[in-house]
């Protein structure tokens, strides 16, 4: 990989870069099949990215790049989000194992009495939020509880949308605050800074932002409050449960508290992942007493629950790594499409004139900013956009003054909160896979993400938790 890697570099030096127009018509042709594509002629997004992959192609190669350049630079792409295709892939089996195994049945079965529809967005929004921050991922919070919420809410009469955007605005305040976090980590080491001066940073904003979203919450909540559901269709669902599942949670939760404990101990995502399927697929033949191939086989494609309540029994049927093809197919070629924006210099080339014309520091945050989602955009990965835009702003904060840790919590203000508001990403398409709900429906909805980079610009105008340079933090 580092070969490949260095390979790809090396090619950047021996080609033009591209001017200023060229980067433009590059980017605006891109934009321009993508919401046409999309929005006025309904075409499926994965012809839509392969049209944008062939316009970049072109463009590539008025450049000089050859073929064989080219294709290095969509492997490179492809190759440095390798990470999070594993994790992709073993989310999916994670489901189908949490399915049979009882544990997410368990989870709605309890779940129906503890939670009231009143209170259901608030208390599922802090929930996520706590077990993001514990485990460190977005996806692992979706792919278990997030699924879980989705049915409750179903039954609850609350809609599938603004669940969606409830559990998606928590699982990404962990993704972006937790000490184990990937993308945490990761933004503090591009950024040259401490772990945990970048957390300190990134508090300023973040808890704000989650009372105000948690306020509103509240209120929205209460317009649900007559929706209980009938006593006597609560106990149907409850009693079709009992009799499809054993329910003890004792066994049940087993395999979703392994993987909270291995998260805990900073045990690798896919460590902590593997374990708890193949826990849970233990519990499924031994205490579920299903047949072991049929749990096995569902890894690759989950069957249907057996409660007889249809939404009930879709929800049950989830999982496998089958429904996580088309994702992960639209993954890979918007990573393809990424890596050629890169390491081509158009996405360079539009940013680093961008950056010549700032003045203020209120101005520097707010591009990088707005950096992160167009790096989203364009790259469909956000580790790619948190690396790319560290390099490219940090001197710009050197010579200001401005501390990194300010320069880390910008890329994932930008980064770690667009990524999942985005169709075409690795995380919108997740989300979208795991959820049941398309992106641009829960997208209003996911509150947080939508607001935490307005409360970041704003509070750096009234010159709030706009930190220093401290030379002690930096790493490099």
């Amino acid at each position: 990989m580092a070969d490949n890697a260095s390979s790809v570099e090396e090619l950047l030096t021996t080609q033009r870069p591209p001017s200023l127009w060229q980067a433009s018509i590059c980017f605006a042709g891109v934009f321009l099949l993508i919401s046409l594509g999309m929005f006025a002629f309904t075409v499926s997004i994965h012809a839509v990215i392969f049209l944008a992959l062939i316009w970049v192609c072109l463009q590539a190669c008025w450049l000089g790049y050859s073929f064989t350049d080219i294709r290095r630079m969509m492997d490179d792409g492809i190759i440095k989000a390798l990470p999070a295709i594993y994790i992709f892939l073993l989310i999916g089996m994670v489901i189908a194992s949490f399915m049979q195994s009882g544990t997410i049945a368990s989870l709605l079965y309890y779940g129906l009495d503890w939670l009231s529809p009143g209170t259901f967005l608030a208390a599922g929004l802090l929930l996520c939020s706590f077990m993001s921050v514990a485990t460190g991922t977005s996806w692992g919070t979706v792919g278990t509880i997030g699924v879980v919420l989705i049915g409750i809410g179903d039954a609850m009469g609350i809609p599938l949308p603004l669940v969606a955007g409830m559990i998606v605005s928590g699982a990404t305040f962990g993704d972006k605050l937790s000490p184990i976090s990937d993308t945490t980590n990761l933004a503090a080491m591009s950024a040259g800074t401490s772990l945990y001066r970048h957390i300190g940073s990134m508090l300023y904003t973040t808890i704000p932002t989650l009372l105000i979203v948690l306020v509103i919450f509240i209120v929205w909540g209460t317009h649900y409050g007559n929706n209980a559901l009938p006593r006597a269709h609560i106990d149907e669902i409850r009693s079709a449960l009992a009799g499809a599942y054993h329910l003890n949670l004792w066994v049940t939760l087993l395999p979703l508290l392994l993987m909270f404990g291995l998260s805990i101990k900073r045990y690798a995502a896919e460590i902590s992942m593997t374990c708890s399927i193949v826990l849970a697929l233990l519990i499924a033949v031994l205490y579920q007493e299903k047949n072991a191939i049929d749990v096995i086989n569902t890894l690759w494609l989950n069957s249907p629950g057996t409660t007889g309540i249809a939404n009930i029994d879709e929800l049950l049927g989830r999982g496998g790594l089958y429904s996580m093809a088309w994702t992960l197919l639209l993954s890979i070629m918007a990573l393809a499409l990424g890596g050629i924006m890169h390491h081509a210099g158009f996405l360079q080339v539009m940013l680093a004139h961008v950056i010549a014309r700032i003045r203020r520091v209120s101005t520097l945050i707010a591009t990088t900013i707005v950096s992160g989602l167009i790096g989203n955009i364009a790259m469909g990965e956000a580790y790619i956009s948190i690396i790319l835009n560290c390099q490219l702003f940090k001197g710009a904060y050197q010579e200001r003054k401005v501390d990194r840790a300010v320069l880390s919590r910008s890329v994932e203000e930008g980064s770690t909160l667009t990524t999942g508001l985005i169709p075409w990403t690795t995380a919108g398409t997740f989300y979208v896979a795991t959820l049941g709900v398309p992106t641009l429906d829960y997208a209003p909805y996911a509150l947080l993400n939508l607001l935490n980079p307005l409360v970041s610009i704003g509070m750096t105008v009234l010159g709030v938790g706009l930190l220093q340079e401290n030379k002690a933090a930096q790493t490099h």
